[in-house]
């Protein structure tokens, strides 16, 4: 992945560039004294550009003179008319081709040709690099996700905190961030005993417990018992549901491993539940709380103070027996993250899990951490749908879809882009039906093919002696390659919204606008001409930035830019 110092090298955003030029006017504006100086320099307001909706309005617009009204005590026209006369449009400032004031005190801006001329001219000069931004605020940052317990295969149910997690930490990457992502997995406990009485049940031809595991996933472990592990099972005093559970659910870490691989989806640690107590992690974060005076024994178990940060009632870290709760190996893992080093953690889990964010946080400050760096998001459900019909799926009746099933049904492009287009916390339907089409109607088709497109465009030009020119100089001032170029100049300015937002519906977006506005092009615009050959470089020097903005949107989410379809 890139590093923060290599995404600097990257062709710099246009609305980057705007909005320096409209702290630069602001600040001009003072010391001419155009603008008077803020009597309380903590008020100074964010500087913020967007997009006007209607492009009549201009490239990029800023509100600053608004925000500067009531502090300034004068009409924000008035604040908006000094900015524009200090923004230089037209003449100094070879970024600004023109500055207009619209009410109630909008400052519409137009960035000129040469701006996107040389913005196309670095896309071109270092594709690899383009879309990545520089940190803002560069952090160290874990992100633990997925974590489903090794006790079946990675059901489709689950699996979305895989495609989340992912896309998160690729988003958070090209962002400037240092990632790293992390799997906790319960290798111990009821749980894996239970699967290991199922196991041996099977294999033993009796009835699989009532809070056992079925499925064929089941029968296919128990014919996979290892022989050693079977003697050792069956030997004396041996608990047969403890020793073979331990051997099956790591059998089923492999195969979620792989499946995971399969998706494209890799984690730097893998953390068992189990070495939080074997190498002392609870204990620690028990004594930092004891140390606070936030820990109490009550009829024989150890209990946090929550209610004394907002929460409900008081949590058991120890129970009466001295057994730890799932609670003690929370507050036990947040204390181990942190000692690696994290500026931040961000745990993604299901929205069933939201009674459990408060606690933790709450622990996590009588710790001593900052509860702000101490983050939960909670993906809503997905209902996948057949035909019509909602796919009903139970891990313990065996009656689920795997992860590798849906692969299987819908590619992992696919599966991907549909993840990815919706924001993480809504819950929503996912037609398989539509995944699976290789049509218009499918819209990770519809971006795909048009960077394919794009690719045979630069064949049949290469056919004709025609090659793709490094610039696009003179070539702006007509209606079809100018927006164009203005779709494809957002993308930095997309990552870095998804970064703020955490989230990349918009990428999906973003990407199928692009595609849309390239088709628009090479509808308007005849791209391979030999008649003129000067023009036909050009254009094909925009074709190609817009092919290089597509492959690098697309593999922002772990998604393939074909070059035929």
């Amino acid at each position: 992945m890139t590093s923060p110092v290599d995404a600097a090298a990257s062709p710099e955003a246009i609305r980057a560039r705007v909005r320096e030029a409209v702290v630069a006017a602001w600040r001009t504006a003072v010391e001419d004294g155009s603008l008077p100086t803020l009597e309380d320099a903590g008020a100074a307001p964010e500087v913020e550009v967007e997009r006007p909706a209607n492009p009549a309005f201009g490239d990029v617009a800023t509100n600053l003179a608004m925000k500067l009204a009531r502090p300034l005590r004068r009409p924000p026209l008035d604040i908006a008319e000094r900015l524009a006369l200090a923004i230089g449009a037209g003449g100094s400032n070879p970024l600004i081709a023109s500055a207009e004031v619209a009410r109630p005190g909008f400052l519409n801006l137009r960035v000129a040709d040469s701006a996107y001329e040389a913005l196309v001219a670095g896309i071109l000069a270092a594709p690899a690099q383009w879309g990545r931004i520089p940190a803002v605020n560069p952090r160290k940052v874990n992100v633990e996700f997925v974590s489903a317990n090794p006790t079946g295969p990675l059901t489709v149910g689950n699996a979305r905190g895989a495609f989340v997690g992912d896309l998160l930490c690729r988003v958070l990457e090209a962002g400037g961030q240092a990632v790293t992502r992390e799997y906790y997995f319960n290798d111990s406990g009821a749980q894996v005993t239970h699967l290991g009485d199922s196991v041996v049940a099977v294999r033993r031809g009796e009835p699989v417990p009532e809070d056992g595991y079925k499925g064929a996933y089941v029968e296919d472990l128990a014919r996979e018992v290892p022989a050693d592990v079977w003697a050792a099972a069956t030997a004396q005093g041996a608990t047969a549901g403890e020793v073979v559970g331990a051997w099956a659910s790591a059998r089923v870490r492999e195969g979620i491993e792989a499946s995971l691989a399969r998706l494209g989806v890799r984690f730097d640690v893998w953390k068992s539940e189990a070495s939080l107590h074997d190498e002392g992690w609870v204990e620690r974060a028990v004594a930092r709380l004891r140390e606070g005076g936030h820990v109490y024994e009550q009829d024989g178990a150890t209990w946090f103070r929550s209610t004394d940060f907002g929460d409900d009632k008081d949590r058991v870290i120890y129970r009466s027996d001295g057994r730890p709760t799932y609670f003690a190996a929370d507050i036990g893992y947040v204390t181990e993250k942190f000692s690696r080093g994290f500026d931040h953690l961000i745990y993604i889990w299901g929205v069933d899990h939201h009674g459990t964010v408060a606690r933790n946080k709450n622990a996590a400050q009588a710790m001593g951490y900052d509860p702000d760096h101490y983050q939960v998001l909670l993906i809503g459900w997905v209902r996948f749908v057949v035909d019509g019909e909602e796919v009903s799926m139970s891990k313990r009746a065996g009656t689920f879809v795997t992860l590798d099933d849906l692969l299987d049904a819908v590619g992992t492009d696919a599966a991907r882009w549909f993840f990815a287009s919706r924001a993480a916390h809504v819950a929503f339907d996912f037609d398989i039906e539509q995944a699976k089409a290789q049509s218009s109607d499918n819209p990770v088709y519809y971006v795909q093919y048009a960077h394919a497109r794009i690719a045979s465009i630069l064949r049949k030009a290469a056919e004709a002696g025609l090659a793709p020119a490094p610039g696009v100089e003179g070539l702006l001032s007509g209606e079809p390659e100018a927006a164009l170029v203005r779709v494809l100049a957002r993308l930095p300015e997309v990552v870095e919204d998804a970064v703020r937002a955490e989230e990349t519906q918009a990428i999906t977006a973003y990407a199928t606008e692009l595609a849309t506005q390239f088709h628009a092009f090479y509808r308007d615009a005849r791209v391979v001409d030999p008649a003129e050959p000067d023009r036909s470089a050009k254009r094909l020097a925009l074709a190609q930035a817009t092919q290089i903005t597509l492959a690098n949107a697309l593999g922002l989410l772990g998604i393939s830019a074909p070059e035929q379809m």
